[in-house]
Parts: structure tokens; sequence; C-alpha cells
């Protein structure tokens, strides 16, 4: 049954129900320690945007029995967000798009992709404490491991912006000194930076940030990449890749082996379809720019010739043996063995748990043992192109895979539906935004 919850309320009823969800668990749940899948629904609860959140109890959701049946925390971000947006910003916040956790789980950023909102949350009590607008678009807001500051691609403003940050403090500020345009800079080997050859749309998609918090892989929707140093001031570039090299709409990118993993994707209607996955080696970036196209990335797998695929979203598993790249248009998983580079499993996802899954963004329990995605509404308003309707699913919620062999193989359990009926019966939830919150 769905519940509303007041964004600033509700840890009493998440501490209150643990006791009871632990006596229940099954074996498999128990084995994990704490922790809450947050979803987020697109679809709008307000005539100009909103969206809702969903917190999940981990351990429910790890039992197949339970999963389907979930209740979780529904918090309408259309609500006490929005009158903060609206009061700190002077404008309301349309279409909650990316979530992430800082370094220590205590606040969440979520990214608004139809406006330049930047919301962060205190996770622990689901309390809104500040909001940014940055601009045109918001599409994706990454925290930096070290917890100092946020990178956000605006994506429509065509630019790359930094949101200084002190979680202890709750002290959140855009550094304008900071920002990189990507439609008018120049890279380090005198190439602007959009070009009609090079790079042909610099809207930035998903800013990865790596593991000494300095350099960020910046993907771009007309295809190219920029490695940039984001703490300096400006925020510069250290190496440039054209089109031809890193294809466009990556959104899926991981950090191990000393190596960071990016994807390529569809969903824009001058590229609808895509799937390429990259390896970089992390040993050959610094902060002296690199030539062009340097370092090479290996490519571990190009599913173009493929009739119907889009890349989207990546997981490691436990001890990063795996990499799980997710495919919404195919309805699989691409499962990547980190230490060879090589393709050693496909997870097709379609089945009795659900015909049309179209998984997004994922993660992993802290255990290693079951993977969380969010699945696609028939009425996706994101990354979706109507004349092939890569994102299209027909069972929107947060999916349900146990992991098996170390995460070479899987199994998809369970769906928790999420649903959002209009006025004239229409399904318009549309799930998108997954993350973990250990507790």
């Amino acid at each position: 049954m769905r519940r509303n919850v007041p964004l600033a309320v509700g840890a009493v009823l998440v501490l209150a129900a643990a006791a009871l969800w632990a006596a229940n668990r099954s074996p498999a749940a128990a084995d994990e320690g704490g922790f809450e899948v947050w979803a987020i629904d697109q679809s709008n609860t307000t005539a100009d945007g909103g969206g809702t959140l969903y917190v999940y109890d981990g351990a429910t959701l790890t039992d197949p029995q339970l999963a389907g049946t979930a209740a979780p925390e529904v918090i309408d971000l259309g609500g006490a967000a929005r009158t903060m947006c609206l009061a700190q910003t002077g404008t309301a916040p349309t279409r909650p798009h990316m979530l992430m956790f800082n370094a220590a789980n205590t606040h969440a950023i979520l990214a608004f992709v139809a406006t330049g909102h930047v919301l962060f949350i205190d996770a622990a009590i689901r309390a809104p404490i500040s909001c940014i607008d940055v601009g045109a678009q918001a599409h994706a807001a990454f925290p930096s491991p070290d917890q100092s500051y946020v990178v956000v691609a605006n994506q429509n403003g065509k630019l790359l912006q930094r949101i200084m940050t002190n979680y202890a403090t709750n002290t959140f500020a855009l550094d304008s000194a900071a920002t990189l345009d990507l439609a008018t800079c120049t890279t380090p080997s005198g190439a602007a930076c959009q070009d009609a050859t090079l790079r042909t749309d610099n809207a930035p998609i998903c800013p990865v940030i790596d593991a000494t918090s300095r350099f960020t892989f910046v993907t771009l929707r007309g295809g190219g990449m920029l490695v940039v140093d984001t703490t300096a001031t400006p925020m510069a570039i250290v190496a440039e890749y054209d089109r031809a090299t890193v294809h466009p709409n990556g959104c899926g990118g991981v950090e191990t082996a000393g190596k960071m993993y990016i994807n390529s994707g569809g969903g824009t209607p001058g590229n609808p379809l895509e799937s390429d996955l990259y390896a970089f080696p992390m040993s050959a970036f610094s902060t002296t720019p690199n030539p062009p196209n340097t370092p090479a990335p290996a490519v571990v797998f190009s599913h173009d010739p493929r009739d119907f695929v889009d890349s989207h979203g990546a997981v490691l598993t436990k001890h990063q043996r795996f990499l799980w790249v997710g495919d919404r248009a195919a309805n699989r998983i691409v499962v990547v063995d980190t230490a060879t580079d090589a393709v050693v499993n496909e997870i097709d996802l379609i089945g009795s748990v659900s015909g049309d899954p179209a998984p997004d963004l994922m993660d992993i329990s802290p255990s290693g043992n079951r993977v969380f995605v969010a699945l696609r509404g028939p009425n996706p308003l994101t990354a979706n192109v109507p004349l092939v309707n890569n994102a299209v699913g027909s069972t929107p919620g947060v999916g349900v895979i146990k992991v098996q062999e170390a995460g070479r193989r899987g199994v998809f359990v369970a769906v928790a539906p999420i649903s959002h009926i209009d006025g004239l019966g229409v399904e318009r939830a549309d799930p998108h935004a997954l993350r973990i919150r250990v507790t």
C-alpha cells in the first residue's frame, strides 16, 4: 500500500519497523547489513513538477517473497522540497532525475533534469536542507569521494559546474569561478571544445569522478569526452576525445583495477540506439594535458551492430570481479570480467517477472548478493525516442536480481511495483534514479 510521509519525518517509522523486518526476514536477507533502497519516480506530483521519492527497507526487498508487496516510505517531492527550492531560488524544481549519496551516506544529492535545481537532503530524516539552481538543466550531480565538492552536468546550459560542500555544517555553495563552458572553451591541443567534426554537441551527460577526487570523466551528448581536473579553478581539461573515439550519451562509469570504465548509449533523436563500453588506464592521467585521444581507450564491447541496444547504468559486483552494464532497450545486463575485459555473460531479464523491464540505473547491496535496478514505465519522460521506444517498459518499479557465481550470473526474482495513475487512468510512473544507502 502506498503511504505518504512528510519529508522531514519518517526516521521514527523506519526504526520502529526495523525490529519487525529483522524478525521476519529470510536467511538471505539476514546476511545483509542495514541498508535502504532509494528510488525516484520522475512523473509529476504537481502541475509544474514534483516527483516522488520511495525509500525501501533493503532487507524486505532482498526477500523475493516480500519484495513484491514491500511498503516504502513515499515522499512527495512537490511538497517540502519544492517549497524550500522556491524560497531559496525563486523557482520550482521539475523532474527529479539522478540521485547520489555522499561517501558518508549522510546526505542525498538529487538533480532535477527539467530545471537547474540540485537538492541536498538529510538522508536520515529525509529533510531538504539546501537547494541550488545552477541554471538551464541539472542532468546529473556527482559528489567527490573526499566529500569536498559536487560536479554538476548542466546539460542544455553546456556547462560543467562545481558546488562546494561541507556536509558537517550543511553548507553548500555554487563556485561560479570554477565553471567550465563546454560550448565555448578550447582544449589543450588548441581545438574548440565543441566542434562540427570532433564534438558536435557538448551537452554534458554524466560526470564520473575518480577515486582521488581530482579527475572527472565528462561524457557528451553528441559524442566525445573530456577528462577534467575538477579541483582546479576554473576547472581544467587534461584529456580530450573526439566522437569517433568515444560515442555519444555515456551514463555508466565505474573505476576498478586501475581502470575507468565508461559506456556510451542511446536515447536521443540523433543517436537513439547505442551500446559501447570503454576502459581507460588511470595511470595515464595527470594535471599535465594529454594529446588528443590519449590514452586510447580499450574497447571492451561495441554492440552497435545489433538491432536494438541502449546501454545505460553500470555497477561492480562484490570484490569488483565483474562489471554489470545495463541495456534498457535489449532488456539485458552485459557481464564483463574486469581482470580480462572480456564479456563473459549476458543476463536476459525478460521472463515471468517482467515481459519488458527496461532496466535503467542500478546499485548493489552491501553483501553483494542482490542488485536493485530502476525499471522504466510505459510513458518514459526522459531519454526515450518514440520512433524506437528504447526506454519504454511495462513494469515500472524496483527490480531485484539475485547475484550468482560472484557476479558472473544473476536471476531476476522480483519487482517492487511503483504506480502513478493519472486522472485518465494512464500509468505515468517512470522510475529512473536508484541508489543504495548503507545505514
